[in-house]
């Protein structure tokens, strides 16, 4: 028996069920029960929130959620190997777990979801950015969702919390720290997962906030963006050649040199350019 339900360990699962993880759709499983309990915790007070899981592999984590106290969570997994594991858990926790075999990029999860939403996932490596870009710009801000809890390689979490003026500051920690509140709430070793994977990973908790720190039109301010770190180690008066005639009296305005690279450039100035560039 594991120590948070009457299922049996995830060695024993994914023994039964033949689960080897396949590089091709970025799976690393994460067997210790413990560990997922506490990725589960780490997304705050469950009781009364939907959760979507994206790539649930054998359940670990999904079965941390449940047993935290989930209301209700949707698990929505491409690999249909996995899909017998998964319905052993649901019938363990009779009600409250549905499994949607789909590809997490071509479907909309949110819309089988009831309010308050909470997404915590051990993202496949191989889709986590694309899908938190998604979750970041949704077309109506506040989103359907109240918080993210991801899990990606550390690199990856490095950039969404970084600050300007460090090497990992860019595109990411702009889009999420502009209408987010975003930290690094746990660090994990290639040792803890099946198979080990090259690099370490990490926990981040996204944090939505009712409304964005600053005012810039979302399409504008991405492009922008976008463009200042595409060639981030040109000045900006080169990097932003184009968006407008009268660039430089423009930066200059929002507080930015001509001559400043995109990583030492804050949050606020960028949103400062982005109002001025808009028609």
């Amino acid at each position: 028996m594991s120590a948070i339900d009457t299922l049996p360990p995830l060695r024993d699962v994914i023994a039964q069920h033949g689960l080897s993880a396949r590089k091709a759709l970025g799976q690393n499983f994460l067997l210790d029960l413990n560990l997922t309990s506490k990725i589960a915790r780490a997304a705050g007070d469950l009781t009364g929130a939907d959760v979507l899981e994206i790539g649930p592999g054998p359940g670990g984590l999904t079965r941390g959620l449940l047993a935290e106290g989930a209301r209700h969570v949707l698990a929505v997994e491409k690999d249909a190997r996995c899909l017998p594991a998964l319905d052993e858990i649901a019938q363990a926790y009779p009600g409250r777990l549905t499994v949607l075999n789909a590809d997490a990029l071509q479907i909309d999860p949110l819309a089988h979801l009831t309010p308050p939403i909470k997404v915590v996932a051990n993202l496949p490596y191989n889709v986590g950015t694309e899908l938190l870009i998604r979750w970041l710009t949704p077309a109506n801000w506040p989103p359907a969702w109240d918080s993210l809890t991801l899990m990606f390689q550390r690199e990856v979490a490095e950039r969404i919390v970084a600050q300007p003026g460090s090497k990992a500051y860019g595109r990411l920690a702009l889009l999420a720290q502009w209408r987010c509140d975003a930290r690094m709430v746990m660090h994990l070793p290639p040792s803890a997962f099946t198979p080990p994977p090259k690099v370490s990973s990490a926990v981040v908790h996204i944090t939505a906030l009712p409304e964005p720190r600053y005012p810039a039109d979302p399409a504008i301010l991405e492009r922008l963006v976008a463009k200042a770190f595409n060639q981030r180690r040109k000045m900006l008066r080169a990097a932003l050649k184009g968006l407008a005639p009268d660039l430089e009296d423009r930066l200059i305005a929002a507080g930015i040199q001509p001559t400043d690279r995109a990583e030492t450039v804050g949050l606020e100035q960028f949103c400062a350019l982005a109002r001025s560039l808009q028609p």
